[in-house]
């Protein structure tokens, strides 16, 4: 799928989130990657075999400073 040189990281890499953005729809909280990918604004992933990755945001940086 990808035309970019160097490729853009497919679709089952674990760096995936690299590729470029092909459509961007931020009103609507989803953006289309290069390999396929709908990456989320909570960080969710459908990805082109139509399975789903959970949020994988990290944790709040003022909440580690807390602990």
């Amino acid at each position: 799928m990808c035309q970019h040189e160097p490729p853009c990281p497919t679709a089952e890499a674990i760096d995936r989130e690299a590729a470029r953005v092909l459509v961007s729809h931020p009103e609507q909280g989803w953006s289309l990657l290069c390999n396929g990918v709908i990456l989320f604004e909570d960080t969710g992933e459908l990805l082109p075999d139509g399975s789903l990755v959970s949020p994988h945001r990290g944790p709040v940086p003022h909440a580690n400073a807390a602990a």
